[in-house]
């Protein structure tokens, strides 16, 4: 081989960093740049006031100058002031925006995203619906000015001049047109339309005012606020796109003081065209949608803009309008001003104070006209209320769920407020005050809101959380009081599939079987159970889940007459086909294994014996014993127990006593007795290696040689094909790996006194040579080539590392002349197989590869060889021509090594990279 001589501590040398000496009394990466001239132009916008802008020139011209405007980043929004002055004025603002904003809402808040789509999909209508296009105005004919005339105009066409009604729309007609008024709006955007864009935000903003198909108007304000969020959204970006400074953008959390003169004038023009809107409901939706605007021209505008858009709903007298005006209120809120909940609790107050608004007579001879009753009614505030509770139970504390069951009190326990109060606040806050809440809609109002309703939602929560133990009887006897007199089927499985889980989790399969006797005394008369399938489905997932012992639910008197109403064929399999998954998973004896060992596993690596170290062996032992048959079990132990043995070293600082290393021998002993007794090949080859490298730390050498050679010795057993997460995989790659990793401690294992020279590497090298290899894998190969990389280190005069107290061969030998020729001897026989190997690859098919390994071959050499030898000199240019002789190597990675060899050859002592470089020709592909 003529492995070149390394000098480890040298090479490390010249790898580092170069280290430049600073003095930091006159250097400071963020130090100011001195600004010499300064000159100051006047820019003039189409459509917008002249701003100013400055350029600068320095003698000494900083890189970073361009972007920065002549100074650091902290003073980036003030070039023009003292530097002093600007970063102490911007850090006292910071500190004060810090103090005043909170963190924005996080993961565990469910956005209005989640919820738009079940209120489209729940609030639909048969009924025909219409909806406002545009129209151009009247021109007015006035003798004024041009700019006055084109001004009115465009507000003329903004309110009633420019209102076309379009009749007789089918739902799907009316969704498709609100998705035209939204692409609309985006095209007029874009082609700098910003007048023709307000008007479609003030026309469908008019749109939520309509009442005339009721029950449709939840999804109407989903699709019109979709449409506000757009222009919001536009109108902001717009602005903040004028903030730009020098090709860099305002920060997250910037302050008024940042923001040019140009983009405020622009952000209050938009306020003023808004606050000219004559009719009050899209004056306030279209304010509310570009509410976060605010944070361009003041700090407080966004708190000060809530309560007064909060006032302005109380002239809206329709109740359904006001509250999901109240609701649109939230959304924006809390988007731009989570922390500002003061605003939304008044919001929601001042509904309370309207409430009875629902029951007055405008409200009634509507619903008459409609053919509405009260109960549908009422279900048309639940998306709203339930938003604006969210919002004001968002990590509320729970002082304020008492305050809000008060409030329900004082309104006579009013079911559609109870409804949303128990769907808003925390689970636990409910289940805990689950006995008041069932006194709470006892009293209620049957007429206005179901109460099995109620009983559903009470339900839903007490699946997330345990009420006390004390009440689990009376609440369940109190809610099925109510569910079993249900007489419509829909009503009844809806409320007894939330009720069936409360069942199971805290009830035995008595009370189980009388629910499930219950639902199939309810849905059996007139085949209700055909539509009510997926709660079915639900029921008996939930039952499976919570009685997980098969025998005792197959106790259950009613559990098969239950699976009977399963009369459709699609749904009967599917049913079956999800009690058999759960038969067998509940009796996969790999999987209780599996959980039993990860617990047992737990425990283990939680016991502590202290500083007796021999009581945690011992402990060991014993758990051995027990837990033989579970193969996780065995293999923490092996862990266990080499981490126990490293411990002993530790204490002991390497220098072991006869106790300790009687002790460590028998932390060894434990290891090697109880690996081949574990199933997995490549889990005790590794477990080998570990406990071997454990030894050798621990200067039991001879030990240390015992592990090594059951790991040579278990190579030729290793199989073609493995599980790997139950899907069977090659094995070569993992048993590349772990030679490779192999390998690395050969370097530092000295050899036996009696097993002769290199007798590991030899015997590892006997067993890969013997060892049946795929056809079309070159593995065996780039593993030999590792191999000439082990003994070019076994060459050098002192080895990369040691183990601390183990003379490795290169103390052993001291650069014995009869170990380096043993050494080259070995090289020269892998290096044959290697060529060999590259000539069964001269095939057309194969060349690719053959292309691969010459030029992997190749590296390997200039990495390790000594290239002053010319036969070896002279092998790596015929592998550099191979790898490049039939057009598959890539020239990138050629021409990258031969300026890489060019770069070496500049180096003390590798001088002779410079003739190696010109006879290294590159090749072009054809």
């Amino acid at each position: 081989m003529h492995a070149r001589s390394r000098n480890y501590v040298s090479e490390s040398e010249v790898c580092k960093l170069e280290s430049v000496p600073l003095d930091f009394g006159d250097y400071h990466p963020l130090k100011p740049i001195t600004v010499t001239e300064s000159k100051t132009k006047k820019m003039n916008r189409k459509g917008s006031t002249s701003s100013t802008s400055s350029s600068s020139s320095s003698s000494m011209l900083d890189p970073l100058s361009s972007v920065l405007d002549g100074t650091d980043p902290l003073s980036l929004f003030a070039a023009a002031a003292d530097p002093v002055t600007t970063t102490a004025t911007m850090d006292s603002t910071r500190k004060k925006r810090d103090k005043d904003d909170s963190p924005a809402v996080g993961s565990d808040f469910e956005p209005w995203s989640s919820k738009r789509g079940e209120i489209l999909a729940r609030y639909t209508t048969t009924e025909k619906l219409s909806i406002v296009s545009g129209r151009k105005a009247a021109t007015t004919g006035s003798a004024v000015s041009e700019k006055v005339r084109t001004r009115l105009e465009e507000l003329d066409d903004l309110e009633e001049g420019s209102q076309k009604e379009l009749l007789n729309l089918t739902q799907q007609d009316y969704m498709n047109r609100i998705e035209e008024l939204n692409q609309s709006l985006k095209d007029a955007w874009s082609s700098d339309q910003k007048v023709k864009a307000l008007k479609i935000v003030i026309q469908c903003s008019k749109l939520l005012s309509d009442t005339t198909v009721i029950q449709f108007y939840p999804s109407k304000f989903v699709l019109i606020t979709d449409i506000l969020d757009t222009f919001g959204k536009l109108v902001y970006e717009r602005i903040q796109s004028m903030c730009v400074d020098n090709r860099v953008s305002l920060p997250d959390n910037f302050s008024p003081e940042c923001v040019n003169d140009t983009a405020k004038e622009t952000c209050l023009n938009w306020f003023f065209k808004i606050a000219s809107i004559r009719e009050l409901i899209p004056r306030f939706y279209v304010e509310a949608a570009i509410l976060k605007c605010n944070k361009f021209l003041s700090k407080t505008g966004i708190s000060e803009c809530l309560p007064r858009l909060t006032s302005m709903i109380r002239g809206i007298g329709d109740p359904l309008v006001a509250v999901y005006a109240r609701a649109y209120l939230c959304r924006v809120g809390m988007e731009v001003a989570p922390q500002l909940k003061e605003s939304l609790n008044k919001n929601f107050f001042d509904f309370l104070l309207t409430f009875k608004q629902i029951h007055g007579d405008t409200v009634q001879n509507q619903l008459i006209v409609q053919c509405v009753e009260i109960p549908l009614y009422l279900t048309l505030y639940s998306p709203a209320i339930d938003w604006i509770l969210q919002c004001i139970a968002y990590r509320a504390p729970e002082i304020l769920l008492t305050e809000m069951m008060e409030r329900c009190k004082k309104l006579g326990n009013n079911a559609l407020l109870l409804n949303s109060v128990m769907s808003a606040f925390r689970a636990e806050f409910i289940a805990a005050r689950s006995m008041d809440f069932i006194g709470m809609i006892k009293e209620c109002d049957e007429s206005g809101f179901p109460k099995h309703l109620l009983f559903r939602s009470l339900g839903l929560n007490l699946a997330l959380a345990d009420p006390p133990e004390n009440d689990c009887l009376q609440i369940l006897n109190e809610a099925w009081k109510v569910i079993t007199k249900l007489k419509n089927p829909q009503d009844y499985i809806n409320c007894a599939e939330v009720w069936v889980e409360y069942t199971c989790r805290h009830f035995t399969k008595r009370e189980v079987n009388t629910v499930l006797a219950d639902v199939i005394k309810h849905m059996t008369p007139d085949r209700a159970f055909e539509d009510a399938y997926p709660q079915l489905q639900s029921i008996i997932q939930k039952v499976i889940t919570y009685i997980y012992d098969f025998s005792l639910l197959f106790s259950v008197e009613k559990f098969l007459p239950f699976l009977d109403m399963f009369q459709k064929e699609s749904v009967r399999v599917e049913v079956c086909k999800c009690i058999m998954e759960s038969f067998i998973n509940a009796l996969t004896l790999e999987d209780e294994k599996r959980m039993l060992a990860a617990l047992i596993n737990g425990f283990i690596k939680m016991v502590s014996f202290g500083r007796d170290f021999e009581q945690q062996l011992s402990f060991y032992v014993e758990a051995r014993s027990t837990f033989c048959n579970l193969e996780p079990v065995l293999v923490q132990l092996i862990h266990s127990v080499n981490q126990l043995a490293m411990e002993t070293r530790k204490v002991m600082k390497g220098n072991h006593s006869r106790k300790t290393a009687a002790f460590v021998r028998a932390c060894v002993a434990f290891c090697f007795i109880t690996i081949p007794s574990l199933s997995s090949i490549f889990t005790r080859l590794n477990l080998y290696l570990h406990s071997g490298q454990v030894a050798l730390a621990n200067q039991c050498l001879s030990q240390a040689d015992a592990f090594f050679k059951a790991a040579v010795s278990l190579v030729p057993e290793v199989p073609k094909m493995i599980s790997v997460d139950g899907k069977m995989r090659p094995s070569d790659a993992f048993l590349l790996e772990f030679l490779c990793n192999f390998f690395s401690t050969l370097l530092v294992v000295p050899d036996h006194p009696e097993q002769g020279v290199l007798f590991l590497v030899r015997g590892l090298l006997n067993v890969i040579q013997d060892y049946t290899w795929e056809d079309n894998s070159d593995d065996k190969i780039r593993i030999y080539t590792n191999v000439l990389h082990l003994l070019s280190a076994m060459t050098q005069e002192a080895y990369i590392y040691h183990v601390d107290k183990v003379d490795s061969n290169d103390t052993l030998y001291g650069g014995d002349s009869k170990f380096l020729a043993e050494i080259n001897k070995l090289c020269e026989t892998v290096i044959a197989q290697i060529l060999d190997h590259l000539k069964t690859l001269g095939k057309e098919e194969t060349l690719k590869r053959q292309s691969q390994l010459a030029l992997y071959f190749f590296n390997t050499i200039l990495a390790h060889g000594d290239l002053r030898n010319n036969k070896l000199n002279q092998l790596s240019v015929n592998l550099w021509n191979l790898a490049q002789k039939h057009g598959f190597a890539d020239t990138k990675t050629m021409v990258k090594t031969l300026e890489y060899i060019k770069r070496r050859s500049n180096q003390p002592e590798m001088s002779h990279f410079t003739d190696l470089a010109l006879r290294l020709p590159l090749q072009s592909r054809t």
